[in-house]
């Protein structure tokens, strides 16, 4: 393939783009917001326990946010472009909330009940990950996005039971959120509130308008 070929092929990478505004702005807000932020609760997270072995579903999401967006980039153009404007338009919002909403938990354990290799990994993404900036949560929310995205292309509609996988895993993740202290439920409730919006916008309103493009009169 010519070079000219392969860039017209594949010119929908140009949204990776944004990462070179995602996560400036990101670390940005990772390194200031770190005392005076509004502190997020439910009176739902007092009655959650945590549980450790939920790092494996969250950790599978950086798998999952991956090769989903790879399969869709090589394999259905339409539903890659359609995914990305629904995870950057809800990115950027999550960025424009948590700058003028700093924002922030005290959720997570000092002590652990059990000490395995599982909490060792919970403590290793504790150390990482500061638990500011969680409002409303990028793992639900990028998961929703993987999970509509997959979920909606042609290659995937016969496959049951790899659809089926996906959602699954797009429910542990979202779980493993609020069981790992990770994000209260408010954040959850707040992702998925944002991406049932953005799924009004991108999907919904995207097919209404090609509906009503396909039935004007020819002239």
């Amino acid at each position: 393939m010519k070079v000219r070929d392969f860039l017209k092929k594949y010119n929908h990478a140009l949204v990776f783009l944004y990462a070179f505004i995602y996560m400036p702005w990101f670390m940005y807000l990772e390194k200031h917001v770190t005392k005076h932020f509004y502190l997020i609760h439910s009176p739902l997270d007092d009655y959650i326990p945590f549980v450790e072995y939920f790092i494996v579903p969250y950790l599978l999401w950086f798998l999952f946010i991956a090769a989903g967006a790879l399969y869709l980039f090589f394999t259905d153009k339409k539903g890659f472009l359609q995914m990305a404007a629904f995870l950057i338009a809800g990115m950027t919002i999550f960025l424009i909330i948590c700058t003028v909403f700093p924002n922030g938990l005290n959720l997570r354990p000092t002590t652990f009940p059990r000490d395995n290799i599982f909490t060792d990994l919970v403590r290793y993404v504790y150390s990482t990950d500061t638990p500011t900036n969680v409002l409303p949560s990028m793992h639900v929310f990028n998961s929703l996005g993987l999970c509509i995205g997959l979920n909606r292309t042609e290659s995937l509609k016969n496959k049951k039971w790899i659809r089926f996988g996906i959602y699954l895993l797009t429910v542990l993740i979202i779980l493993s959120t609020v069981f790992l202290k990770q994000h209260s439920v408010t954040d959850m409730i707040a992702g998925l509130a944002l991406g049932a919006v953005l799924y009004q916008i991108v999907y919904v309103h995207e097919r209404k308008r090609a509906k009503s493009f396909l039935h004007q009169p020819v002239i």
